[in-house]
């Protein structure tokens, strides 16, 4: 610990303060911005941090969960995916969706550290300039005596991913330091149920966009190439709406005081964002003195801990565990309609219209209701509570569904009730508060790392169930090992039950109790003098 004089003489005031009295100061100054923000009434400010992060996450899930539609058109239109045996269409389609998902691993776990080493605002606008030009680079990938479209198409994905998995860490963030107390989980929530209206967009798109060429398509299957261009370059559209509000929100108070050591410029970002008038923030004492730092040594110091650590693995292994039948029935939602016959016709405009307005009933069924019941309730009844209720209600519905999986596909409205409700409670459920939790229970220097390691266990979940879907649903003969895998799922779900007693619940309580530390100490760095021994 750095050794201090006895006193300081503020270069604002011809008092002399002692180390003692500086140090309550700067506490005292601390918790007073931090009780602004934690008990600041809902106002216009929290509604448009809402929306700018949400509009992050709207574009995340149609870029995501578009290539459910994408994936099948390409294999009406590509020459040289025709050629291949099924064998390798299958590793093409695996690829395709496989992509994204390995991008944003990376990004989750790259931006998660950048926004604590740099600080939120710095990276905040640079994902979404990642996904605006990833997405045009996906519509326009074409084939060459080099590279196929789809290999093409592979690459733009990936470099997708990243400023999605960006996206997760540095919007949870932003929105969980600014937000309320009282009105927390529902803000995040809030955010992330934008990913339902994404969901629902793209089957949206898909339909439209049919809908238009359907005489052309009738005639040729050559006029679904611009079907699955548009609709993959849709998805630029709220990425480039939202930039500028994203580069000009003001970096988060928490991350000033904590990791700058900034308190004056705190205080006047709080009174900005809340249009409050203080009239102490003229006082400006001096105020030098350590506290940890986001190193190394402190990351191991801090998880070696096993409060904390357990607390990391217990978000990280909710979130593998939840993806793995998330993203294994997600984005492969038009696989499992076609297994079960929905809507099946001979031919092609039919088949990827029948496969759209399924995907739209199912999410409008389940899919969004989840979502907002989440927000609605999730400060009401505790994430933890929530959680518990989705896995446990899950291991039921998919072991129903895989145990009666030949007599369920029999009866199309058993199917639509079982398969909506899974998408209920899997959003009224862990989806979302696994999602919500790691933004709250990390302290300000790792908050960010903390949820981009979480987010990252998540995406390893769904790569693994993306390898183990298209590789293991046709034992047997074509889709005839897909209630094996629903069963899998089941397994998976039941695990999570208890990977959800290793998370503490979060409602009602500071991020700052959270964190399992006692107060950091504040440096105001506009002042800051080399202390003396």
């Amino acid at each position: 610990m750095t050794t201090h004089p006895n006193s300081f003489n503020s270069p604002d005031s011809k008092e002399t303060h002692s180390f003692d009295d500086l140090y309550e100061i700067n506490i005292s100054r601390r918790q007073r911005n931090l009780n602004h923000i934690d008990n600041a009434n809902f106002g216009l400010f929290h509604v448009r941090t809402c929306i700018i992060a949400g509009i992050g996450f709207f574009t995340d899930a149609y870029d995501l969960f578009v290539i459910n539609f994408v994936s099948i058109m390409l294999s009406y239109t590509d020459s040289d995916y025709m050629s291949y045996n099924p064998f390798v269409r299958a590793s093409i389609d695996m690829a395709l969706k496989m992509s994204a998902a390995c991008g944003t691993l990376i990004g989750q776990l790259v931006f998660g550290w950048c926004a604590d080493r740099f600080g939120r605002k710095r990276m905040y606008g640079l994902e979404l300039s990642i996904m605006i030009v990833a997405t045009f680079g996906s519509a326009m990938s074409s084939g060459s005596f080099a590279i196929t479209t789809w290999a093409s198409l592979i690459f733009w994905r990936f470099i997708l991913g990243i400023g999605i998995g960006g996206d997760y860490p540095v919007s949870a963030v932003i929105t969980s330091e600014f937000a309320t107390v009282s009105k927390r989980g529902a803000m995040i929530s809030a955010v992330f149920a934008m990913q339902g209206f994404g969901i629902l967009t793209a089957g949206i798109v898909s339909v439209v966009t049919l809908g238009a060429y359907r005489e052309s398509i009738v005639i040729t299957d050559k006029y679904i190439d611009p079907v699955w261009r548009i609709i993959l370059v849709f998805g630029a559209i709220p990425a480039i709406l939202g930039f500028y509000f994203r580069v000009t929100i003001p970096e988060t108070p928490r991350f000033t005081m904590d990791i700058l050591g900034d308190i004056e410029k705190a205080e006047r970002d709080i009174n900005n964002v809340l249009k409050r008038e203080d009239p102490l923030i003229q006082y400006n004492p001096i105020c030098v003195i350590d506290g940890p730092g986001a190193t190394w040594q402190d990351f191991k110091e801090y998880f070696s801990k096993w409060k904390n650590a357990k607390i990391l693995l217990g978000t990280s292994l909710s979130w593998f565990v939840l993806d793995i039948a998330f993203y294994g029935i997600g984005l492969n939602n038009g696989i499992i309609l076609q297994a079960i016959g929905f809507g099946y016709s001979q031919d092609t405009f039919s088949i990827l219209w029948n496969l759209s307005v399924g995907n739209i009933i199912i999410t409008m069924l389940g899919t969004i209701p989840g979502y907002w019941f989440t927000v609605f309730l999730v400060d009401k009844w505790g994430r933890k509570k929530i959680q518990l209720m989705g896995f446990m209600v899950l291991t039921g519905l998919f072991l129903i569904w895989g145990l009666c999986y030949s007599f369920v596909k029999q009866y199309m409205a058993i199917f639509i009730t079982i398969f909506s409700l899974c998408q209920l409670f899997q959003n009224f459920g862990p989806n979302a508060t696994t999602f919500i939790v790691p933004s709250e229970v990390f302290p300000t220097r790792y908050r960010s790392t903390g949820h981009g390691i979480s987010a990252a266990s998540g995406k390893l979940g769904a790569i693994i169930a993306q390898v183990g879907f298209l590789q293991l649903k046709d034992i047997g003969g074509s889709n005839k090992f897909v209630d094996r895998l629903i069963l899998i799922f089941a397994c998976f779900m039941f695990l999570g039950i208890f990977s959800t007693l290793l998370i503490p619940e979060t409602r009602d309580k500071t991020l700052e109790t959270l964190s399992n530390e006692s107060p950091r100490i504040i440096v105001n760095r506009k002042h800051k003098r080399k202390a003396s021994g």
